[in-house]
């Protein structure tokens, strides 16, 4: 029902008539609109019917996974370029809408000579992001398990954490712990950095231990296809006075935020309302990101919090959003707080995360 459901919306974002269908190319999106998930393959949707095209080496488990009344599922003999030529004059598509973002000049011309016959315009990523934006019910449960693992990851964490250890060891430590705790994986590269690489915002773990002072922690997990996204920074060893300062005016900027939050709060004024706390504090120009951004089957999807976000993007109904203050100095240390945030469908702001954030000392 859950992809019925899915497959019926995007028809009404894109379909006018019978003439026209819908190319999906990218993995994520075919996973989003089918449920299996794949590589080396398409989905082509018609206004009454949809094709699901894989090899040999998905085929058997693409039947098992996929209704048969939403979908068709086809193991070409030949080029699957060829077959979704085939099956474009079959269905009688005079123009074909592609995922523009995802799909190469190469690409396009090979779609161009395979189908004849049909006009290939863009128009499909924007549509299935737009769609992506509105979390179902169950798609908010999925996001919500895959964050339930990521606080117990941080619990254990903490226990793990010890003189000797190294940046890589936590990571791997942390993903290995979502793995065996029910994800199918970690949403993103997890990040563990320390001492003065801790100013940089995506610092890559080292394989050197651990070096005192702030130890920013920024981790996810995948549950079918749903990522989870949290960032938390401990102190190893004591905090000086400005460290708790710093700290502090991540925690107090985080907090404005997330009271901020409401079904139809604009975006633009959600980042403004944590900026204008880190810079009033003395931080301006240290701050350097995004305050969030969407969550959903990637880890940055729509809607954003930024400066940049345009006049009329506001929080909806289905969105999953990071909240996620930072302060960096280059050269010295930084620290980072950030919690996943969901509108629900009746308008509740829910907290994803539980994970403690008051000032830890390891």
């Amino acid at each position: 029902m859950r992809r019925t459901e899915q497959l019926s919306e995007l028809r009404k974002r894109l379909i006018k008539d019978s003439r026209e269908g819908i190319l999906i190319s990218s993995e994520v999106n075919q996973r989003y609109i089918s449920g299996f998930d794949y590589t080396d393959g398409y989905i082509l949707v018609s206004e009454d019917k949809a094709y699901l095209l894989a090899d040999f080496r998905y085929i058997e488990a693409a039947r098992s996974a996929v209704s048969a009344e939403d979908f068709e599922v086809i193991m070409p003999e030949g080029s699957m370029l060829s077959k979704l030529g085939l099956i474009a004059a079959i269905e009688k598509l005079q123009r074909i809408y592609i995922e523009e973002s995802s799909v190469c000049c190469d690409m396009l011309e090979k779609l161009r000579q395979n189908i004849k016959g049909a006009e290939i315009v863009g128009g499909a990523s924007g549509a299935i992001l737009s769609q992506r934006a509105i979390k179902s019910e169950w798609e908010l449960g999925k996001i919500a398990e895959a964050q339930a693992i990521t606080d117990k990851a941080f619990e254990h964490i903490l226990g793990f954490i010890k003189e000797g250890v190294t940046e890589k060891e936590i990571a791997l430590e942390l993903e290995f712990f979502m793995r065996r705790n029910g994800a199918e994986a970690a949403a993103f590269d997890t990040i563990a950095v320390s001492g003065k690489v801790s100013s940089m915002p995506h610092g890559v773990p080292r394989n050197i231990p651990i070096e005192r002072g702030f130890l920013t922690m920024d981790f996810g997990a995948r549950v079918d296809g749903y990522c989870s996204d949290m960032t938390r920074t401990v102190i190893i060893g004591k905090a000086d006075d400005e460290m708790k300062r710093l700290y502090n005016t991540v925690l107090r900027a985080q907090r404005a935020a997330l009271d901020a939050l409401c079904e139809g709060v604009g975006c633009h004024y959600v980042d403004s309302v944590a900026r204008d706390i880190i810079n009033s504090a003395g931080y301006e120009g240290c701050f350097g990101h995004s305050l969030g951004h969407g969550v959903g089957m990637f880890v940055h999807e729509s809607p954003r919090f930024s400066p940049a976000s345009k006049d009329g993007e506001v929080l909806c109904r289905g969105n999953v959003v990071t909240v996620e203050p930072g302060i960096y100095i280059a050269g010295k240390y930084g620290c980072r707080i950030e919690d996943m945030i969901a509108l629900d469908h009746s308008g509740n702001v829910i907290n994803f995360t539980a994970s403690p954030k008051e000032l830890i000392e390891i």
